[in-house]
């Protein structure tokens, strides 16, 4: 083929082992080179690299033969920036960005029709405009581009903290991820065993339900995200589903990238992230790595997620085997209940008096966001000590939940229950803490009524408690029977 006068020659390179493929792009393309070399396999692609100025390199990567490996990123390697264009199918994106790690190239998701897939080989063949503005255009956006990146890594980090349930985080992580241009819908799936993936939550800006896209496609995204792979969608038509496509394009989507969650490389699969775009958008190498980033920290959120439930199932277990309160040495809630419930048949069986005594520690909180929760627990730890120390060995004390305490006081009347709940507040009020400080506490006092349970007793606590509460705190609070 004759050049035209001043235009440098223009030779391509298509690598595919279809025949039938190869001679799909020599029918579209063969015009916009001077010179078309096609190769079925990696080995005569480098041969024909070797003996000949290649203009540009076109690898398809759709089929199974066409598999990503060490070989085939030495190809894109040996380019050292010269231009290379993967033709890629969206099931098999994560193949195209492994790729991109090893030099500058650009991409298409196919299928691709025959005049969209000239013009972007005409476009990759035309001489770079180097002018001085194009490039400081180009450098400004990548800032751009760049500044968007950190900033949804940021989100992400933000919306990690905390110690919700997986809920909570996921709806975090969702609106996180919708902070980002283009994103107009996220959403968080995990994996339940063998089942189908299991939705989290989502969020965005038009009314779609990520459930109803999703429903009887598992080749849309749950089958390569099982196989580990990212999903780059960049036009819902692609997927050949046309209800699909109707729905997505309805809503204004124009792309899909999803990747997969595992908390190791090569680990259990946990999930996948979902989001779809409201405009096109051409990945590069550092939408990638960013997204990529994204991807394993919201893994960590979900493996320490499940990590507290595990303790916290852990921590249940524990409290039924032990009596007693790991932090504060007093009994335990559930310990506290069967004392008090031993105790009331006790004193029903023998007609002896019983009171109890219910506490809660006045602004703890303070002490925690102005120390810290280890000097907060050391404070917590002294105060249970000394009121210990000036009970009874036949009184049982219990640490109910938090800041709040029982104490089941046997043989005991109101009257005397309510001096001794004095003493102890007065205790409190005079106890220096760690750091210099000091807690006051509010109490309830009741003595068991005939034929009353422990369900009746404690609700009278409480609501005394709370009377207390709101008569300014630092006080005892008699609970009468009715």
């Amino acid at each position: 083929m004759a050049n035209a006068a001043g235009r440098r020659h223009r030779t391509g390179l298509f690598l595919h082992p279809d025949p039938a493929r190869r001679q799909e792009f020599v029918a579209a393309c063969a015009e916009s080179f001077d010179r078309l070399l096609t190769a079925d396999s990696i080995a005569s692609a480098r041969y024909a690299m070797g003996h000949n100025k290649i203009s540009l390199l076109v690898i398809d990567l759709d089929g199974p033969a066409m598999a990503a490996g060490n070989e085939l990123a030495a190809l894109v390697r040996s380019r050292a920036g010269a231009p290379v264009l993967v033709l890629c199918p969206y099931t098999r994106s994560s193949t195209m960005a492994e790729l991109m790690a090893q030099g500058p190239l650009a991409y298409r998701i196919t299928p691709i029709a025959p005049d969209a897939l000239r013009d972007s080989v005409t476009a990759l063949l035309a001489p770079a405009a180097n002018t001085k503005a194009s490039a400081q255009q180009h450098l400004l956006d990548l800032e751009a581009d760049l500044n968007d990146l950190l900033s949804i890594q940021r989100s992400l980090q933000r919306a990690l903290y905390g110690s919700e349930e997986i809920e909570r985080m996921g709806a975090r992580i969702c609106n996180a991820l919708c902070s980002y241009p283009g994103i107009c819908h996220a959403a968080l799936l995990q994996a339940v065993d063998e089942g189908p993936l299991r939705l989290v939550a989502q969020d965005g800006r038009i009314d779609l339900d990520i459930k109803e896209v999703l429903g009887g496609r598992e080749e849309l995204l749950e089958a390569p995200v099982r196989r580990g792979e990212l999903v780059l969608l960049d036009a819902p038509a692609k997927t050949g589903d046309l209800e699909l496509t109707a729905m997505l394009e309805e809503q204004g989507v124009h792309m899909l990238l999803a990747f997969p969650l595992r908390g190791e490389p090569g680990g259990p699969l946990l999930g996948a992230i979902s989001m779809l775009f409201d405009r096109p958008l051409v990945m590069s190498r550092e939408h990638f790595s960013c997204f990529g980033s994204a991807a394993q920290l919201i893994s960590f959120g979900m493996v320490m997620s499940e990590l507290r439930h595990q303790n916290n199932a852990l921590g249940l277990e524990i409290t039924q085997i032990t009596p007693f309160d790991g932090l504060t040495g007093v009994s335990n809630r559930r310990q506290g209940e069967h004392v008090l419930d031993s105790e009331i048949r006790r004193a029903r069986r023998y007609s002896l008096p019983l009171a109890v005594i219910a506490f809660d520690l006045d602004s703890f909180r303070t002490i925690n966001e102005l120390h810290g929760y280890t000097t907060g627990d050391r404070a917590l730890s002294i105060l249970a000590a000394m009121i210990q120390s000036r009970l009874r060995n036949s009184d049982t004390m219990a640490r109910m939940r938090g800041e709040q305490f029982m104490v089941v006081a046997t043989h005991t009347v109101a009257i005397d229950a309510y001096k001794l709940a004095e003493e102890l507040r007065e205790t409190i009020a005079a106890t220096e803490l760690p750091g210099g400080d000091s807690v006051t506490a509010s109490f309830s006092v009741a003595q068991l009524a005939p034929d009353e349970g422990a369900t009746e007793l404690v609700t009278r606590l409480e609501a005394a408690l709370h009377r207390a509460k709101r008569a300014g705190r630092n006080c005892v609070e008699l609970a009468m029977a009715r």
